[in-house]
């Protein structure tokens, strides 16, 4: 085998993807069966869909036009410059990409990852021997903290809650609430289906946060609840490297910083590639450099971000400091819709969104 995937969500699916496309012999291990949900805004930024269609994958969901924030009687729009984003249920997404994958010939099994061995020639994980390990284990990655590549966090711990409502959307922008502790993310996955998502500091349940935006809360009233919250966290991950000698890691197994600026699949699918690229190429130690080039845009955003908000008087002043520079948040916008790798995306993109981009100024 010349690669092994641990970790069945949507990082490994597409690393996978991209590697049989590549001619490697690939195989993925995942621990759940079946199609897994999870805690996630549900939100694919337009580069996150130029991404996914390049690898002929093509989800259903609501079409975004783009992110608007609102604190109160306040609010802010920006539009998305490079085309519509999407707002598709995380199973629908799984089951898409795993569907893309098994037609490819890739064997998935459910099987845990317990123990890693390496040597010049391979990595061994629990008697199975590859040529690489691919670590797509998600945010708390086991391959991870195995290797040695954990780091302490600082920073405040963040975690996120979401749960969905059984009613039409009333905006085709994501909205992004904002209060004292906490930001509600609200996406639109279907005609009739809203999911909200609440990031925060604070460890309440999620209808003692809802509490916080009565407008969205009124919004909300006498809406069905389409099944149960779920959460993740502490969303922050300090990863020392994202190479271990023949292992790499991809999506949130190489290091996270917040769910802010909602652009981890789209990282994840930018990711995945690089990483296939830099094996084939035989010198995976180059993915280190790639990584953080392709990363380097949402660092520095989300930290800044969350930098310039973590203090109660400057979430206040968020919205109207946006209200009179609504240039400087469209171009923010515009900066995290776009692919996370514009020259991979560029070369893949079909004709009907060439001539978008063409248009777009």
């Amino acid at each position: 085998m010349d690669l092994l995937v641990v970790g069945g969500g949507p990082a490994g699916l597409a690393t996978a993807l991209h590697a049989a496309r590549a001619g490697l012999d690939v195989t993925v291990w995942e621990q759940r069966a079946g199609i897994v949900d999870k805690a996630c805004g549900e939100g694919l930024m337009p580069g996150a869909v130029a991404a996914l269609a390049a690898l002929g994958v093509h989800p259903p969901g609501y079409s975004l036009r783009g992110i608007r924030y609102v604190a109160g009687p306040r609010r802010v729009d920006a539009d998305f410059r490079a085309g519509p984003g999407r707002g598709v249920r995380r199973t629908t997404l799984h089951a898409l990409l795993r569907e893309a994958v098994l037609a490819a010939g890739v064997r998935v099994d459910q099987r845990t990852a317990r123990h890693v061995e390496q040597d010049r020639d391979g990595v061994v994980v629990d008697g199975t021997r590859a040529g690489h390990l691919v670590a797509a284990d998600g945010l708390h990655s086991p391959i991870r903290r195995a290797l040695g590549l954990n780091r302490p966090r600082r920073s405040p711990l963040r975690h996120g809650l979401r749960r969905h409502y059984a009613l039409a959307p009333w905006s085709d922008h994501v909205e992004v609430h904002w209060a004292r502790e906490a930001e509600a993310y609200v996406t639109p996955v279907a005609d009739d289906l809203v999911g909200v998502a609440v990031l925060t500091t604070a460890r309440r349940s999620f209808d003692d946060h809802l509490a916080a935006f009565p407008e969205l809360r009124e919004r909300l009233a006498g809406a069905g609840r389409a099944g149960p919250v779920r959460g993740a966290g502490p969303l922050r991950q300090v990863t020392s490297a994202r190479t271990a000698g023949r292992v790499l890691l991809v999506g949130d197994a190489a290091g996270y910083v917040d769910a802010l600026t909602g652009e981890g699949i789209a990282l994840a699918l930018a990711q995945a590639p690089a990483a296939v690229r830099a094996i084939t190429s035989g010198d995976p130690a180059a993915y280190e450099g790639e990584w953080r080039r392709l990363t380097r845009r949402y660092r520095w955003l989300t930290h800044a971000l969350l930098g310039a908000t973590r203090k109660p008087p400057a979430r206040a002043a968020l919205l109207p400091v946006a209200q009179r520079l609504p240039w400087l948040f469209s171009a923010a916008v515009a900066m995290l819709a776009r692919p996370a790798d514009e020259r991979a995306t560029a070369r893949h993109l079909d004709s009907p969104q060439r001539e978008w981009h063409r248009k777009t100024p």
